[in-house]
């Protein structure tokens, strides 16, 4: 089955050097000098600047790529901050030139097209709120996340005469012994500790600028800017204070409930930090895989039971090369999809080593991945550009759907269930950890002159509301008021995080849609992604066959089901 349709360039030049200013320049003011005079023209127009936006995106994103596989790799940094410092700049303002150029058309309405209400109203908005001043900011923030990225890759601990990364460290804390599990969790925990004064910096450094660059904007502070940023439409601060509240009221609680039963389970007096992770049976942590080939080969068969098209995806990135799956000095940290907007197929970046989280994330990106595939063929790059409230629609909706086909990953039926459990467990407790997240950020971006110990205090108080009174912190306070130094997000991609959890609300409602109508379901999936963002939130929700909504009773019929289906198994 063929995924991916090759389309030669038709107006850049096939060896365009897009790493070099003066090249890009000549670009962009071609486009901007170009007479637009009809309909006509005008598409060809949109086509040749969708054409250098995809082309720019992936020389970028290859260069981002290569930096995060080996970020002790000097060469790879510095072509990444060359493009950052040189080439984005650059991007960012002929873009709001062209923009301006686009939007005072007189005939733009005259375009015929689905997505286009969309794509205008999106690129109104960044009208509205962009800023020249904005722009050697951003490229400052783009470079102090580096080197968050560079500080985190490089952490390691010493574990049993191994120097091993903290991704294969966190693998122990499955480990069946308990005193295994707390070393490993105190030494994880305290060689973030030797550089929280470094990243505390950072984080200091990045909200100062976060906050010029409201203001510069019109914005009273980041977080109602970042709303304008994001082009959220379709959803509000208030919509996330309100959902903060009702995971607070309507799913800690079963939560609490879940690690009470597991505190049993255990056979321990009291759960702490490092009993999350080990399966309450007592039996030895799952290790589903043994290499990247096996995880890669896992994944083909098991996307292939939910339809042919999602294997031939995988299959095609990997002889393309695309994926990069295990841990290894070095290393960035965490796992992404990248997409490759002119070539299509996207690249998946992991810390793979051997885990049933794993086997997750492989799920999960491959489920970004085949919405990439899917948006290829649309028009317009913009199409592509969906906001992450579709895209982790795509990722978590595909970890749900494919747990029918589990038994290929875990044959022993006793290993199943574990398995099953462990991802609906974390089907709940992810929505307390992503108001945690979200949270904090608010407090923080409205509260702008904060000290760092202010922070700190901020991240303990939002913590203990949504982690509930049953795991034990005594003794681990210090920790505790760092412990968002791991979460990636808030340096790098303030804001994006609740997207998971109204992601993770649609996920389960295709789920429950695919229990009762699996062909449907799949479906119904498939043409959800295939629209990209030529629609609103709510319309391509609609399209999946669910809701786009996170109101308190939702969140409480949805959690409902999915504790349901755990007491079932």
């Amino acid at each position: 089955m063929e995924v991916l349709a090759q389309s030669p360039r038709t107006y850049l030049p096939a060896q365009a050097a897009l790493g070099e200013r003066a090249a890009v320049v000549s670009y962009f003011d071609e486009l901007a000098e170009r007479v637009i005079a009809s309909v006509g023209e005008l598409e060809r127009w949109l086509k040749d600047l969708s054409e250098l936006e995809a082309a720019l995106s992936e020389e970028g994103a290859w260069r981002y790529i290569r930096m995060t596989l080996d970020t002790r790799d000097e060469i790879a940094a510095a072509s990444y901050q060359k493009f950052v410092n040189e080439v984005l700049p650059l991007t960012e303002e002929a873009t709001d030139k062209l923009h301006r150029k686009l939007m005072a058309l007189p005939f733009l309405e005259d375009l015929q097209g689905d997505g286009y209400p969309v794509y205008f109203r999106g690129i109104r908005e960044q009208l509205r709120i962009f800023r020249e001043a904005n722009v050697p900011l951003q490229t400052e923030l783009r470079n102090l996340a580096q080197t968050y990225s560079t500080t985190i890759g490089a952490m390691s601990v010493e574990w049993k005469g191994e120097t091993i990364t903290l991704p294969k460290a966190a693998a122990v804390l499955e480990s069946t012994d308990r005193i295994d599990r707390e070393a490993i969790h105190r030494l994880m925990a305290n060689r973030r500790l030797e550089d929280a004064d470094k990243l505390d910096a950072l984080f200091h450094d990045m909200v100062a600028r976060r906050h010029t660059i409201a203001l510069n904007a019109g914005a009273p502070n980041f977080r109602d800017h970042s709303y304008n940023a994001l082009g959220r439409f379709d959803h509000t601060p208030a919509d996330a204070i309100a959902f903060h509240a009702s995971v607070e009221h309507e799913v800690v609680p079963i939560v609490e409930r879940l690690e009470r039963e597991r505190m049993q389970s255990l056979g321990v007096d009291n759960l702490r930090p490092w009993d999350l992770q080990v399966d309450p049976s007592g039996e030895p942590p799952l290790r589903p895989f043994s290499s990247d080939a096996e995880l890669i080969g896992l994944a083909e068969t098991v996307f292939g039971k939910l339809h042919p098209y999602f294997s031939e995806c995988i299959r095609t990135m990997r002889g393309m090369g695309r994926l990069d799956l295990g841990s290894r000095a070095g290393k960035a940290p965490g796992g992404y999809n990248y997409p490759l907007y002119e070539t299509g197929a996207p690249f998946i970046f992991m810390n793979a080593v051997g885990t049933t989280d794993d086997v997750i994330t492989m799920f999960h990106e491959g489920g970004h991945a085949v919405h990439s595939f899917l948006t290829h063929p649309l028009p317009i790059t913009g199409f592509k550009s969906f906001p992450s409230e579709v895209a982790e629609l795509a990722s978590m909706g595909m970890e749900l759907l494919t747990m029918d086909h589990w038994h290929l990953v875990y044959p022993d039926a006793d290993d199943l269930r574990r398995a099953k459990r462990d991802q609906l467990e974390r089907v709940l407790t992810i929505l307390p950890w992503v108001a945690t997240v979200d949270a904090f950020q608010h407090a923080v971006y409205t509260h702008p002159e904060w000290t760092m110990a202010q922070r700190s205090a901020a991240w303990v108080e939002t913590h203990s509301r949504f982690s509930g009174n049953v795991v034990d912190w005594s003794g681990l306070e210090t920790q505790r008021a760092s412990l968002w130094h791991k979460q990636l997000h808030i340096f790098e991609l303030p804001f994006y995080y609740i997207e998971y959890a109204i992601a993770q609300l649609g996920a389960i409602g295709l789920w429950r849609n695919y229990k009762q109508d699996p062909q449907a379901a799949v479906e119904a999936y498939m043409h959800a992604l295939k629209l990209g963002y030529t629609r609103t939130l709510p319309e391509i929700y609609a399209a999946a066959g669910v809701r786009f909504d996170f109101s308190r009773e939702h969140i409480a019929e949805l959690a409902a089901f999915v504790s349901e289906e755990l007491d079932r198994l």
